[in-house]
């Protein structure tokens, strides 16, 4: 029993694939506009699910960069901006004494950096130049707050830091620029009326999504060596960012909440007086984004969903052609015993077959597209995974199956006499 059943539906299946071929070859056209929106569907849904998952992964991977267990200190909240702007704005910003007094009181925090944007400079090196490089000064503890890479060369010894040597460690694209071929370590380069020996390059940082720091287009120099030259306590002009890193085990309820009463304290806040500082976490900026890729998730799937219906509809229309068709062949196949579960699954895996074939096509524009866009955009990449794949194939079945149930029943339900007739 078991073997003819195997055989039935062997023959069944052959049969089905026969008839939806001979559908696309007969009717190229009616049949490339139903399975059109199969197409678009699968497009949309899979394209989308793979676009934010994609991004969402280069995204975390970015924040895990940074580290999640690191408080930023700022004059601006980073998630509710709903405040009075200009009471935000009065705010002082974070200073190197700020800087000081953590870490001479925070036993709760591993590393405190404190940096600032010195504005942007012509370097030069010989006749070469690089305009509008972004100067970079940082207490000594850069590397170990974000996880800084050094491509060729090496950091600042803590001797250099403490004496402010003239040392720098520039960005990717400024060595590029700068010294084209020639290793840039160990170089002289000029920055204003300064000079500095470059002793390391950044790894190049273009791949990450969320930079705090794009070190690409960046001399980075000591606080000290900069303090020797510069009005850093003009904080106006040096506006400063202020990061605490917090030990192993410690809340960061807890890091907040010593920051916080260090910073009062320091500033001379009366106990009734608001806060004149921002502590932000990198969970503010994901739980946004976690809400935007929420929203992206809902509207492609919306879109795909219409498109789906759209292409149920168009294939239930070549189904309901198709029985009209063959309707003298189901009567003579009924004449001879053919029962009705055979002719229902002739018509459904029929259904089932042309759906799918619209979804390969969906599945081959997703590859293509995400080509595309990986060729174009270095800094992201569209992984489609297995698992899509096997969705858009399961939700192109799907739709088959609900596309040719009615078509396949009145079919299954046909008196085989007024079958003939017709």
């Amino acid at each position: 029993m078991t073997q003819y059943f195997r055989m039935l539906f062997l023959k069944v299946f052959s049969e089905s694939i026969r008839q939806a071929m001979a559908q696309l070859i007969g009717n190229k056209l009616r049949t490339f506009l139903s399975l059109l929106g199969i197409s678009i569907g699968i497009f949309c849904i899979i394209g989308v699910l793979s676009a934010v998952e994609s991004l969402e992964s280069s995204v975390q991977g970015s924040f895990a960069k940074l580290g999640e267990d690191v408080v930023y200190v700022d004059k601006w909240p980073w998630k509710d901006n709903s405040g009075d702007w200009w009471e935000y704005f009065q705010r002082p910003h974070p200073d190197h004494d700020d800087y000081e007094r953590l870490k001479e009181r925070m036993p709760t925090a591993s590393v405190i950096n404190y940096s600032t944007e010195a504005g942007r400079k012509v370097v030069k090196y010989n006749r070469s130049a690089v305009e509008g490089a972004s100067v970079l000064v940082t207490t000594y503890e850069l590397d170990r707050m974000y996880n800084v890479e050094i491509q060729r060369g090496r950091y600042w010894t803590p001797s250099e830091y403490s004496s402010g040597a003239d040392k720098a460690i520039i960005g990717h694209e400024v060595a590029a620029e700068l010294f084209g071929a020639i290793p840039p370590v160990g170089k002289t380069m000029k920055m204003g009326s300064q000079k500095y020996e470059v002793i390391g390059v950044f790894d190049k940082t273009g791949g990450d999504l969320i930079n705090i720091i794009d070190y690409d287009y960046t001399v980075a120099i000591t606080y000290t060596n900069a303090a020797r030259f510069m009005n850093l306590k003009n904080s106006r002009r040096f506006g400063g960012r202020l990061a605490v890193k917090a030990k192993e085990g410690v809340p960061l309820q807890q890091l907040e909440d010593d920051i916080r009463g260090i910073l009062r304290s320091g500033r001379g806040l009366r106990p009734r007086e608001e806060d004149n500082f921002s502590l932000n976490q990198l969970t503010m900026i994901a739980d946004s984004i976690g809400g935007f890729f929420g929203v992206l998730n809902m509207v492609g799937g919306l879109i795909g969903l219409f498109s789906m219906i759209v292409g149920a509809i168009s294939v239930a229309n070549i189904m309901f052609v198709s029985v009209k068709e063959r309707t003298s062949l189901i009567g003579v196949k009924k004449a001879l015993g053919a029962r009705q579960f055979v002719i229902l699954l002739e018509f459904l895996t029929e259904s089932v077959i042309l759906c799918i074939i619209g979804g390969v096509i969906g599945l081959g524009l997703v590859v293509g597209v995400t080509s595309i866009i990986n060729m174009s955009f270095e800094s992201f990449a569209i992984n489609l995974s297995l698992k899509y794949a096997v969705i858009g194939v399961v939700l192109s079945a799907v739709v088959g199956i609900l596309a040719g149930a009615v078509p396949a029943g009145l079919a299954a339900k046909m008196d085989p006499v007024e079958a003939m007739r017709s």
